[in-house]
């Protein structure tokens, strides 16, 4: 099953910016898998197994280098364009 998520990670230090790029560095070189990136969050899409995989083993190596991290996933069944422009009505 195909599945869009969306996630924001917060690590809970002055020095943030490094765990940031380091668990966006471990979604993104995995096969299989669209990674946007944007100011806010992180959205990631495709098979389900392959994602919950790759967000498995992204939070743990964050969370083992990290005293304290807040990691906050929106999950949606299939894909969302996540280039499409929105219009308030």
């Amino acid at each position: 099953m195909r599945i869009t998520l969306d996630i924001s990670l917060y690590p809970l230090r002055d020095s943030y910016i490094p765990a940031i790029d380091a668990f966006i560095a471990h979604l993104q070189k995995r096969d299989g898998l669209e990674v946007l990136v944007n100011a806010l969050s992180t959205q990631v899409q495709g098979e389900s197994g392959i994602i919950f995989e790759a967000l498995r083993a992204a939070v743990e190596s964050t969370l083992d280098g990290e005293a304290r991290a807040s990691v906050v996933v929106k999950i949606l069944p299939g894909d969302i364009d996540l280039h499409a422009e929105y219009s308030a009505p």
